[in-house]
This record gives structure tokens, C-alpha cells and sequence, in this order.
């Protein structure tokens, strides 16, 4: 990391595009849950696929480490350098065109810098829906969003990123440029070379642009707040509903009356929209680009049917889109909610949906029994399998001395969630902070190709090194 190599470097970006002054460079250092604080010796911050891929290119010459940058808006620390300042932050916020709109085509193509909100704001204001939506949405950029394979509330009905992606521009770890933007929803040719990369946390090259799928915007959205009989009433309440709606469920989240109480505590404007308390509730969201009302006289039918069945014991059903946005408000505002409480030990789990209140039962025991007083805080999207069980310390409690506890704590959680068939990320992906999980519990085989593929695209190992593998 010579001089001569940043003034190089500068030569490229310009003077807006190298960061080396400590106090320019420290609001990169820092991932947003505040575990790992790095340091690098410069930020740069390029304009165009071509100055990234001369970085790049430069980088590898060098062998100095690169660590791709978005919103920096992940939760698992693979968008923060390591500790030895020998690495580089490559941050692509400068990368924000929209390329190309086509909307009869049902596509977008957007630089890697593009906020995901604008995305989903210049679809919209088209007659158009980019359905990939969760809480960082209004920072995170559409090239991190592809690197962790992103999810959110809407994967029930249009899956995760890589579900959403159909054409990537990439810059490899030696520099050259593949351009796979393809549009087409039918290509039978080969390796589909994008999925590579969907997922990757840049570690096999940098994504510098995208095609993205779009669809028809709803034109009918109805939200309902269930309180359910038990924990096992949301699987039949869940079931019921993909089948009384035609499928058109965009949205089935689980809330444990813990969190309702948390939200209500710490985040001013939340009440609990029913009249008596419940320990387990759903909210629920269904859509159509239809406009007939039809989906009103649906909704009320099969919360109805659900009310007689004793799957649901009470429910709310949204009046009006402000009504509406306060019963997301109460889903939004639990991880917020939670820092009111102390220390919270986060698990993003994937489990068989019908395995879910098994799972939340055996792991809630399980950290009871390990730690007394341990508030078990499971919640999320458990339409599709995918819960957030989060672990807040017991009242009282040594905030530093519960958060000592997180392997410990790991593990019980993960060993359950494994046992069943589950995966120990569901959408957050690995980066620094689940390497060592990855290798407790990927199979030998499966870690052995994934490094082989490594390999072969970055055999230097100069692409976020520090980073899944």
C-alpha cells in the first residue's frame, strides 16, 4: 500500500473519489450493529463500471485486499474491513444511474449504488412493483441487496433477490468486466453464471449493475392483525390463507406478545390495536393489481372462516393505507424496540414452515434453561420459513456480560435449528460475523466446492477476504 500505488488510484477516481484522511475514512469503518470496527487504509469511491474495474485491476497487481461497500447497511459485518488497515474500502454509492426503464418488459436496469427505495419508488410512479422490501430499505443499495441475496417481508410471494435478478454486471478479481445484463426471462444457454454471484458478499467480484424483475403494481392491498389461538394456529391460519386467497398473500409475519409490549414501551405512537392481550398474533398482507374490491370480500371471508374455526380469536382489518402503515409500524419497530430492553442476541434462522412452532418451543426451552430470565423474542416472516429469534438479556442483567454469551448462545440455537433441516441464515447472510458457523455446519464436501470456486475466480484471494469463507 504505497504511495505510489494510491497515487495511482487517485489517478482514476479523481480527488472526490480516494478518502485517506482518518476522519473522511471513519464513517466506513463501522458496520450498522456496531460488532466490528475496522480500518482500512483508503476509501475510494469510483464513478463508473470502468474506473471499478481499473481499481480492481490495480488491487490485484498489488495484492491488496478490497472490501466491496454498499449502504453498508448489513448486519453480519461483511461490508467491514478487518483490523490490519493493509485493505481497501471500495464503495459504490457513486455507481447510482438507472440505466434503463423498461416497463413493458417488466425490467430495470440499475447501477449497484441505486437505493433500493428508489428502485422501488421509480417503479411505482411507472404503474410497476419491485417487490423486495425490509426495514433498511431506505439505505441499503441495490449491489449489497444482491451480494447477501436480500429478503424481506415479500419473499412469500416473489422470493428472495435471487429470485428477482435477471442480469448482472460484474467486475472480476482480475479486473475484466462480464456483461451479463440480460433482459430475457428464457435463456436455456449453460451455466447460469449470474446466481454465482447472487449471494456471494462479493468475494468471487464486484456487482456494478443489475436487471431487475418487475411486476404489475397492486392496485388492492388488505392488512389484518390476527390474534391466534396458539403458536400452532398459524400454520392452519397461514394455510387458509394462500388457498382462500388464490395465493395472493404477499406478507404473513408472527409477532409473540413480547414484542407487541416492547414496541408499545419504546416506540412512541404504537397501541395495541386489540382490546385484550394475546401471546401469539400474525400480520397478514394480501395484494392484487386487480381493482374490483374483490379481495376485501376474500380477506373478510377467510378471517370469518378462521374466527368459527378457533384458528384466530380476534383481528383487526385495516381501514385505510395510514391504518395500515400503523400495523407495519408494530413489525417494524421490534428490532428498534429491543435496544430499549439491553442486550439482545440476534439468530436469523431458516426453518421447515411446518416446523416452525416445534423450532421456536425446543430453542425457547433450550436458552431458558441456559441462561434464567432470558427473554426469547421470535418473530418474522414465517410465511416462508424464516424467523428472527432474538434474545433479549434477562431484566437486570450486565449488559457486557450477557453479550459474552452470544457463541454460547449461537450454538444452542443453531444446533436446534440444523436438527431440523433449517439453515443458521436465513437472509442476512455470513460475512465476518458466521464464518465460523458456515464451517461448524456445512458439510465437508460443500465447503470443499465452495472454496474451490473461490479459487478459481480469485486465486489471489483479494476479493473481501475476510469475508464468508
Amino acid at each position: 500500500m504505497t504511495e505510489d500505488f494510491l497515487a495511482s488510484i487517485a489517478a482514476v477516481v479523481g480527488p472526490q473519489g480516494l478518502l485517506t484522511d482518518a476522519a473522511d475514512i471513519a464513517p466506513y469503518l463501522e458496520e450498522r450493529r456496531g460488532i466490528f470496527h475496522g480500518r482500512a487504509r483508503a476509501v475510494v469511491r469510483p464513478q463508473s463500471t470502468a474506473d471499478v474495474a481499473t481499481v480492481v485491476r490495480l488491487c490485484a497487481e498489488h495484492n491488496v485486499g478490497i472490501v466491496p461497500q454498499g449502504g453498508n447497511s448489513g448486519l453480519c459485518g461483511g461490508a467491514a474491513p478487518d483490523a490490519s488497515g493493509t485493505q481497501v474500502i471500495l464503495n459504490l454509492s457513486r455507481l447510482n444511474k438507472i440505466r434503463a426503464f423498461d416497463p413493458m418488459n417488466f425490467t430495470m436496469t440499475v447501477e449497484a449504488g441505486v437505493v433500493l427505495q428508489t428502485v422501488q419508488e421509480t417503479a411505482s410512479d411507472a404503474g410497476c412493483l419491485f417487490p423486495l422490501s425490509f426495514g433498511a430499505e431506505g439505505s441499503a443499495q441495490i449491489g449489497g441487496v444482491i451480494s447477501t441475496n436480500a429478503g424481506g417481508s415479500g419473499v412469500l410471494r416473489y422470493g428472495n433477490a435471487r429470485d428477482l435478478i435477471m442480469g448482472l454486471e460484474v467486475v472480476l478479481p482480475d479486473g475484466q468486466i462480464w456483461d451479463g445484463l440480460r433482459t430475457l426471462r428464457k435463456n436455456n444457454t449453460g451455466y447460469d453464471l449470474k446466481q454465482l454471484f447472487i449471494g456471494a458478499e462479493g468475494t468471487l467480484g464486484i456487482v456494478t449493475a443489475a436487471v431487475l424483475k418487475l411486476f404489475p403494481k397492486p392496485k388492492e392491498v388488505q392488512t389484518a392483525f390476527c390474534a391466534l389461538k396458539d403458536l400452532d394456529a398459524a400454520l392452519s391460519l397461514l394455510s387458509r390463507t394462500r388457498a382462500a386467497s388464490g395465493d395472493l398473500a404477499t406478507a404473513f409475519e408472527l409477532i409473540p406478545r413480547i414484542a407487541l409490549d416492547m414496541t408499545i414501551e419504546h416506540i412512541p405512537g404504537i397501541t395495541d390495536p386489540l382490546t385484550e392481550s394475546h401471546d401469539w398474533y400474525v400480520l397478514m398482507e394480501l395484494s392484487t393489481s386487480r381493482d374490483d374490491g374483490s379481495l376485501r370480500d376474500s380477506i373478510e371471508t377467510l378471517l370469518g372462516a378462521a374466527m368459527e374455526d378457533g384458528e384466530i380469536v380476534d383481528a383487526v382489518l385495516a381501514t385505510s393505507s395510514e391504518q395500515s402503515r400503523s400495523l407495519w409500524r408494530i413489525r417494524d419497530g421490534i428490532h428498534d424496540a429491543q435496544k430499549g430492553e439491553g442486550g439482545s442476541i440476534k439468530h436469523d434462522v431458516s426453518i421447515p414452515v411446518s416446523s416452525m412452532p416445534d423450532f421456536i418451543r425446543r430453542a425457547t426451552t433450550a436458552v431458558e434453561s441456559a441462561i434464567p430470565g432470558i427473554r426469547a423474542v421470535p418473530f418474522g416472516h414465517v410465511g416462508d420459513g424464516s424467523l428472527h429469534f432474538n434474545l433479549t438479556q434477562p431484566r437486570g442483567a450486565n449488559r457486557e456480560a450477557y453479550l459474552a454469551e452470544w457463541t454460547r448462545m449461537n450454538r444452542i440455537v443453531h444446533d436446534i435449528a440444523m436438527s431440523m433441516q433449517g439453515s443458521v441464515s436465513a437472509e442476512h447472510g455470513i460475512g465476518r460475523l458466521k464464518k465460523s458457523e458456515l464451517a461448524r455446519y456445512k458439510s465437508p464436501l460443500e465447503l470443499e466446492l465452495m472454496k474451490r470456486i473461490k479459487a478459481a475466480f480469485d486465486p489471489k484471494g483479494v476479493m473481501n477476504p475476510d469475508s464468508l469463507l
